[in-house]
Parts: C-alpha cells; sequence; structure tokens
C-alpha cells in the first residue's frame, strides 16, 4: 500500500474501491482530487444503496482511509493517474497483492496541465453554482455549510440544483426582454429550486424577474416567505393555493413544475398553455391516471405484471404529455434530469413557444384509443386535429 502514496496527488485521475466484504453498508468507493479554496483535498465518494456520502480529505487522511479500507472492507482498488495506474487485489485468506505500473516519460511529451489550471476547470464546467462559495439560502437549506462546503448528505441535492440552473441557462434566449418576467413554481415545496432560481436570474445575472411559488403546505409557505425577507428577495413571494383552481396572476412568461404529483402537473401544464407561456419546464411525478386506465389484448401478456404496467403507463404518460404541447404550438424535448442512481424520477419535460402547432392530433388520438386511456391535459386544453 506504501507505493500507493505517491500516486495521491493533482495528477490522479480516480481510485475505485469494489468487491465489498459488506455490500449491505457500503458497495463501492470512488476518490478524485479536488481543489477547494486553493487547496489540493481528496473527494471520497461512497456508495451506500441508491444515496452517495461525501468527505473530503488531506493526503495524509486519504492514505489512512485508502489503508483502512482495502484491510476491512474491499477486496479490489483500481486506481488510474497521469503517472500510471495500480491495482490491489485482496484474496480470500486475506493476502494483499499489488500492482504498479509507473509510465515513462516520452521525450518531446507535453507538460501535463498545471493542477490547479485542471481542477478548477473541470469544477467551473460542472457547477453554475460554486462549491466552497457561501450562499445564504444554501446554508439555511441544509444544503452547505458556513464555509461553503458541500453537507455530505446533501450533495445529491447541490447537483440537482445545478442541473436544473443549466436548463434554466439554456432557455434565457426565450424569454421576454425589455419588461419584468414572470415566473410561477406549482408545487414548490420546500423551494430549493425557486430559490435557486431567484438567486441565479436575479442576484447573480441582473434579470428583472417576479417569481411566485405555489404549494398546499402552508407551514412550508410561511417558512419559505420568511426565507425570502431574509435574503431580501423582494420580488419572490409563496403563497398557499391548489395548482387546478389558482387564478391569482394574468400572464405568466415561465412555468415550471417539479414533482407535482400525477395529474397536479397536468393542471399545470393547461395553465401554462392558456397563458401562452414562453417556456415551461416540468419534472413529473408518480404518474398514475394511465396506470389505472390502460388495457389492450395485444399488450397484455405485458402489461399483466404489475411493475412493466406501471413504468409503461408513466413513459406513455410523459410522451402523450410532450405530444399534446407540440401540438398547442411548443417545441417541446425530454431530457434526463438528473441520473438514474439518485432517484427514477429523472425525465425533464423542456417547452419552449414557437407559435405554429404540430399536426399530430389524429395520430396521438389514435394512439391513446389503442391503450384505451384520457388524459387530464388532453381534457383541459383539448387536441387540435
Amino acid at each position: 500500500m506504501e507505493r500507493i502514496k505517491d500516486f495521491l496527488d493533482e495528477q490522479l485521475g480516480q481510485i475505485i474501491l469494489s468487491n465489498s466484504r459488506r455490500k449491505e453498508e457500503v458497495s463501492k468507493v470512488r476518490v478524485r482530487p479536488l481543489l477547494l479554496q486553493g487547496k489540493l483535498v481528496f473527494q471520497v465518494e461512497e456508495f451506500r444503496g441508491k444515496q452517495a456520502f461525501h468527505q473530503n480529505l488531506m493526503k495524509d487522511e486519504a492514505y489512512e482511509y485508502l489503508q483502512n479500507a482495502m484491510s476491512d472492507t474491499f477486496r479490489q482498488m483500481e486506481l488510474a493517474s497521469a503517472k500510471g495506474s495500480a491495482q490491489i487485489l485482496v484474496s480470500k485468506n486475506g493476502k494483499m497483492t499489488v500492482k504498479v505500473k509507473k509510465n515513462r516519460p516520452v521525450k518531446g511529451q507535453a507538460k501535463i496541465q498545471a493542477p490547479s489550471t485542471l481542477l478548477d476547470h473541470n469544477r467551473k464546467k460542472k457547477y453554475v453554482l460554486e462549491e466552497g462559495k457561501p450562499i445564504p439560502f444554501l446554508q439555511d437549506l441544509g444544503v452547505m455549510t458556513a464555509d461553503g462546503r458541500i453537507v455530505h448528505s446533501r450533495y445529491d441535492k447541490f447537483r440537482q440544483i445545478n442541473r436544473f440552473l443549466e436548463f434554466v441557462q439554456d432557455i434565457l434566449p426565450k424569454l421576454p426582454k425589455g419588461r419584468e418576467i414572470n415566473i410561477i413554481d406549482f408545487g414548490c415545496g420546500k423551494s430549493y429550486l425557486t430559490f435557486a432560481m431567484y438567486y441565479y436570474l436575479k442576484e447573480l445575472n441582473g434579470f428583472d424577474i417576479r417569481v411566485i411559488g405555489l404549494d398546499l403546505k402552508q407551514d412550508v409557505i410561511d417558512h419559505c416567505n420568511q426565507l425570502a425577507r431574509k435574503y431580501g428577495f423582494e420580488k419572490l413571494a409563496f403563497y398557499h393555493g391548489d395548482i387546478a383552481s389558482y387564478e391569482g396572476v394574468d400572464q405568466v412568461d415561465m412555468v415550471v413544475t417539479l414533482h407535482a404529483c400525477d395529474t397536479a402537473t397536468d393542471y399545470a401544464l393547461a395553465k401554462a398553455v392558456r397563458w401562452n407561456a414562453s417556456v415551461i419546464l416540468s419534472v413529473p411525478c408518480c404518474q398514475h391516471e394511465l396506470n389505472r386506465q390502460m388495457k389492450n389484448d395485444m399488450l397484455e401478456p405485458v402489461l399483466q405484471y404489475g411493475l412493466l404496467k406501471e413504468r409503461m403507463a408513466a413513459l406513455y404518460t410523459d410522451g402523450i404529455r410532450a405530444e399534446i404541447l407540440e401540438n398547442h404550438g411548443y417545441r417541446t424535448q425530454i431530457l434526463e434530469f438528473i441520473d438514474m442512481e439518485h432517484t427514477p424520477k429523472n425525465v425533464l419535460i423542456r417547452a419552449v413557444k414557437e407559435g405554429k402547432g404540430k399536426k399530430n392530433g389524429k395520430k396521438l388520438q389514435e394512439m391513446m384509443d389503442f391503450l384505451h386511456v384520457e388524459n387530464t391535459l388532453a381534457k383541459e386544453i383539448g387536441i387540435q386535429m
């Protein structure tokens, strides 16, 4: 193991620990270098069930962690570095075999990129909101510590926030210019993404926006309003209300609906279409409506399996929603929100108003008839034939 310590520097690519003897506790570990506030650290990512936990260690701490992990938990280590590679195998009787291959420098070969440049580049490319830079609302929401470090158990939430802001970046040219932009977040919940969107658009980029968050939980709404006042977010407000019956505004430029359950997503999309919103960002959740209706003799050999029927219903539901939006003049994409390893609810529907509707009404209705289903969004705004 002592020879592994030589690879713990900025030229390390990654280290993977696998073949766990305690899979019920931790199945895999990944270690990679990071530049955090100008200091080189090694991020340890532990995979436990469907969750990933993180900690940042200095060189000696990382080496001690690897020693203990290989002695106690894992039977295999794979290391990749600009300096070379290494492999460690531990037999059933505890015998450790270490194989190290160091790269020989080639005459005239270009020098390896300076570590600070390399690591800074990778980090800036990955995150819209920078890790290591304290952001008050992320601290109060339990995602970030006072010195800008990400709370280990909240790293997935931090990635999700940044992934969402990447989608927001993409649609900025589609929003109105020269006037206040109205944005509604239906089913905002604890409002991680609502605060992030306001902070990114208003505080970091100076957009003239007004954001409304709507949810059914009064205590959550009260807490979010307290936080908005605390940060001085004057054009961010939260209200108690139901998506289907909300009539608080006449014009909305952007509608966001994240994890609104079942047909609540359809009501939010219908509102957006009626408002002629320029942009829709929707992450659907719990698509039960079609699952209760779907039946077809031809598909019965597959539909008889409840799990498969549930998954097919979710996919058909979002496909139908996307095509209905296309039917009403929206250029619509179905995109991966975040990795499946973090959550199965990883589909994002992004729709941008283009004007002319797609002539897909007949085929769309034929498909729904084939499945013997009706869809709430179709009933709300209709299908143009």
